[in-house]
């Protein structure tokens, strides 16, 4: 059978998975050791000039790493892959192994707060140029690039604010130049968008997120050439010690099991609860890309297969309506997080963007009075009617 014809639901059960040749167990094991046994100095000196061949120690490799780093690999198309501890050491790491001092970075004006500090405050102490500019203005992004430029990086959709940016075109435009583009596809997940098939060199995953589903772990993913996730492995993971532990690893690919079940009730509740929110009265703006009046609805319906389960919107009475609406809510939970299987919501500028002054935030459109909410596979219905309990003493409150 060919693997690579599967349906994506069977890919995300199947794919990288390889069961146990010694004791038939079904599942995965979970490798929790911290070195591995060599037979002999010959192999320890193989395996160290090339860790892709073997195990040796797991702040390298391990074979739960190998496997998940394997499954998100294929599920995006790419030729190869590693998991990281976390979301932000994926990202980290990859830029890391792609700059040096002196070198410049093109990168999206509306990131994840911790990816902007990374990039604006640390990368620059070590003499790395940052240019931010909106990547869905392309004759900005091409001005933006300088001889010195290494990476064009977006998130798309990106956080908070559900921009979507074509990326095949940004992909020509970077290519011309001799940039690499890197995509930090969190929000959608391979699911609904595989940005290696668009042009993109890198495609990055906070598995925290949509991969893992459930809450439980913290965990990254970096999927690009096998020669890129070389020099990712050795010697910036080596290195820089961003390595996932055998059990985060294992967490992370039981909930991906169910990621196209989960998706699919993600994206299906997410329009309706976008749908509701765009008609009550104390919302003044709703960023989604499945509503026809996002101003990249069409590129999101070529680019992406389905619109996924996040939404932002804007409260008509800002901050203060803002958090009360963040202290009504019953079911739903407030928490920084996303992708997960029940609804969680914040208030982003007091939240993912807090590290931003006011004036940085509303000059890329997170306004005082945004909130974020991932819509979770719970029954639509008592999602819209947690909403509209809360919307209504939100409105008592700061009346």
């Amino acid at each position: 059978m060919d693997k690579k014809k599967m349906g994506f639901g069977s890919k995300t059960i199947h794919l990288g998975q390889e069961h146990d040749p010694r004791t038939g167990a079904h599942n995965s094991p979970i490798y929790q050791t911290s070195t591995f046994v060599l037979d002999n100095v010959d192999e320890a000196i193989r395996l160290n000039k090339d860790q892709e061949l073997g195990y040796t120690y797991t702040r390298f490799r391990s074979p739960s790493e190998a496997e998940l780093g394997k499954k998100v690999a294929l599920l995006e198309n790419g030729e190869a892959g590693i998991a990281l501890a976390s979301g932000l050491g994926a990202i980290s790491t990859a830029i890391m192994t792609l700059v040096k001092g002196g070198d410049h970075i093109v990168a999206a004006d509306v990131l994840y707060g911790c990816t902007l500090t990374f990039i604006d405050d640390i990368l620059s102490d070590y003499g790395v140029e940052l240019t931010l500019v909106d990547t869905t203005d392309y004759e900005a992004v091409k001005e933006a690039i300088q001889p010195n430029t290494k990476i064009v990086y977006l998130e798309t959709p990106c956080n908070p604010i559900l921009r979507i940016t074509d990326i095949e075109r940004i992909s020509k435009i970077a290519h011309e130049h001799g940039a690499k583009v890197l995509v930090d596809s969190t929000f959608a997940s391979p699911y609904i968008q595989n940005p290696l098939d668009l042009g993109a060199d890198v495609v990055i995953h906070s598995a925290t997120k949509y991969l893992s589903g459930h809450g439980n772990v913290v965990a990254g993913v970096i999927v690009g050439t096998e020669e890129f996730i070389r020099k990712v492995r050795m010697p910036h993971l080596q290195t820089l010690g961003a390595v996932i532990s055998p059990f985060d690893a294992w967490l992370v690919m039981q909930g991906m099991k169910t990621l196209e079940l989960r998706m699919e009730r993600h994206c299906e509740n997410g329009m309706k609860v976008a749908e509701y929110l765009n008609e009550h009265p104390a919302v003044e703006k709703v960023y989604y890309p499945g509503l026809p009046e996002h101003p990249q609805h069409e590129l999101a319906k070529k680019q992406m297969n389905g619109f996924g389960g996040m939404i932002s919107f804007d409260l008509k009475d800002g901050f203060e309506a803002g958090k009360a609406l963040m202290n009504s809510v019953e079911m739903i939970s407030l928490a920084t997080s996303l992708g997960n299987v029940d609804s969680l919501i914040q208030h982003s500028p007091s939240m993912s963007h807090f590290d931003m002054t006011p004036e940085e935030r509303a000059a890329v459109g997170i306004n005082e009075g945004q909130v974020r909410l991932s819509v979770g596979v719970e029954n639509v219905e008592d999602i819209i009617a947690d909403l509209d309990a809360s919307l209504a003493k939100m409105e008592e409150i700061i009346k």
